[in-house]
């Protein structure tokens, strides 16, 4: 496979202004596919050049040696040498659109997307619109979890039940809709005894001293709420105290503002009295590895309708720990319970019970923040068994050594890139197999995208007449010198040599010019000369020269 990567650098990086989950796993994603992709030809889909640049770049930095092609919008039909279009999204229903009219078929390429979020307006939206844009059933958006299948599913019935009802609408064309976990690289997550012992050492711990571990945003409205991780983590504290050990909590991350901070700082100090809690920026990787390579035991208790995977708890896998999660959206498909860890069991409210918070989102009386707040205010998780998970852990280095090699092992098996990349692939091939098999529409759409249709079609009322083959034109001045002179110097002014994309080239107009000295005649009979390629171009472009004054309508 030879799959074009729809490459804005921003999507691919975490060192942006702002660092969100789908920055990093699309950083993750790209080192991947530039390490272990099979393909012998890198193709990028760039609105920029420089953007094209960037990422040969990438390729090269990465010591691949393959040639590199970039997709601007201005030749975007080549894309279907490629074959298929991976966006780092689920939006894939505007670049459906796109395909049919730069080529003007839906299996020109096949086009691949991918969720992260969902709870979103943007991506509810542009799930929901998958049903109404021309995808294929050559088309796909990965879902990276099978409870955000679930929830991709439910939003695209909603939107069929609603087009049945309003416009009794039966027949829908849907992408694939595969699950594929997203990866990591499992060797960034070794640590050799030496390093954890410089590192325990940094962080004052001694033999006796348990070092729980939380990596990610501090968000306690958008990513996960941490007065649970507290009350359990106390509660066990105070059980292992009496045997003379004692709890550490590494938060390693970074809070939004000072507001959210001291949220964190204050709940704290009330729920965890008996826990040392010690901050670290997760933006440093200086941190991070020192968060890493000094815990015992990780936990995420994650309670946010934002999530949809969640990588870290695979990351402390990778990183030979235990892990306490919460029983909640991807972890249930990543973690095993009680063998790479514990699932703690969450509750929420049944369905029905929320329409006034989806009406405040969609009415824009709450902020998405808001929304995802006001939601994980009411999904619960089981703070007692939290405190049992962490008691086992916490009394047995043999059950922390044993799950622990448990999930390494799972880690490197089946979500390390070298893997996944195998199953994107594998995927993209299938994909490949499915559009090559179908039927070659023969039909053309006069509108392939109605929202941005032809603005002659658009607006055809607008104007007195139209441009038609059989018009009649013919030249303004008597002389051929003088409407040559004439446009020589109405093309170096600005208000018209702007609109360069429409202008034909020089022996074009030259061309048409030389046909009309022979008098008034038929439109199409100026461009008969011309290559039947551009003949539409240059037919469509006797009206600039009608708008200019060089050729006239004869009545």
């Amino acid at each position: 496979m030879n799959p074009a990567i729809y490459y804005h650098p921003e999507a691919y990086t975490t060192s942006g202004p702002k660092l969100m989950g789908r920055n990093a796993a699309g950083e993750s994603f790209l080192r991947g596919f530039l390490s272990y992709s099979t393909t012998d030809l890198f193709w990028a889909q760039v609105q920029k050049p420089e953007h094209g640049q960037h990422f040969a770049s990438q390729v090269k930095a990465h010591k691949r040696t393959e040639p590199v092609r970039a997709v601007t919008p201005q030749n975007l039909g080549a894309l279907a040498q490629a074959g298929l279009v991976y966006y780092p999204g689920p939006g894939i229903g505007q670049h459906a659109f796109h395909r049919r009219l730069a080529s003007g078929s839906h299996a020109a390429w096949s086009l691949c997307g991918i969720t992260h979020t969902t709870s979103s307006a943007g991506a509810m939206d542009a799930v929901s619109e998958l049903i109404t844009s021309p995808v294929q059933p050559w088309d796909a958006v990965i879902c990276t979890s099978t409870a955000v299948k679930d929830n991709v599913n439910r939003l695209l019935q909603a939107q069929v039940n609603m087009l049945k009802e309003r416009l009794g609408i039966s027949k829908f064309v849907l992408p694939m809709l595969p699950v594929i976990p997203l990866g990591i690289h499992t060797q960034d997550f070794v640590y050799s005894e030496a390093q954890k012992l410089s590192v325990r050492k940094k962080l004052n711990a001694d033999d006796n001293t348990l070092i729980v571990l939380f990596m990610g945003r501090l968000s306690f409205h958008a990513k996960a709420h941490p007065l649970a991780m507290y009350q359990a983590l106390q509660k066990a504290a105070k059980l292992v105290k009496a045997k003379g050990k004692k709890v550490k909590l590494v938060e390693c991350g970074w809070h939004a503002n000072e507001y959210i901070e001291k949220a964190y700082q204050d709940a704290a100090r009330l729920a965890c009295p008996d826990v040392e809690v010690i901050t670290l920026d997760g933006r440093k990787a200086e941190d991070r590895e020192t968060a890493w390579a000094g815990a015992d035991v990780f936990c995420s208790l994650s309670d946010n309708i934002q999530e949809t995977f969640g990588i870290v708890p695979i990351e402390a896998m990778a990183a030979g720990l235990p892990v306490v999660v919460s029983d909640w959206d991807g972890y249930k498909d990543t973690v095993r319970h009680e063998v790479d860890g514990f699932r703690i069991a969450t509750h929420m409210p049944e369905a029905g019970l929320a329409s006034d918070l989806a009406l405040r989102h969609a009415l824009e009386v709450d902020t998405y923040d808001m929304y995802c707040g006001h939601t994980c205010s009411l999904i619960s998780v089981d703070i007692e068994a939290a405190a049992q998970a962490f008691v086992q852990l916490f009394e047995s280095p043999a059950m922390r050594q044993t799950m622990g090699a448990a999930g390494r092992q799972r880690a490197q098996q089946v979500y390390d890139w070298k893997v996944i990349i195998g199953q994107y692939e594998a995927l993209w091939a299938e994909q490949d197999r499915v559009r090559l098999a179908s039927p070659q529409e023969g039909q053309h759409l006069a509108n392939p995208w109605p929202a941005r249709m032809d603005p002659f079609h658009a607006f055809a009322n607008y104007p007195t007449q139209g441009l038609k083959p059989n018009t009649i034109l013919g030249l303004v001045d008597n002389s051929l010198d003088e409407t040559k002179q004439r446009l020589l110097s109405y093309q170096s002014l600005a208000m018209v040599s702007f609109a360069k994309w429409v202008i034909p080239a020089d022996e074009e107009i030259a061309e048409v010019l030389r046909q009309a000295t022979s008098g008034s005649q038929a439109a199409i009979d100026l461009v008969k000369n011309i290559d039947n390629a551009r003949k539409p171009f240059v037919f469509r472009a006797l009206a600039w020269l009608l708008k200019i004054g060089i050729l006239k309508i004869q009545a």
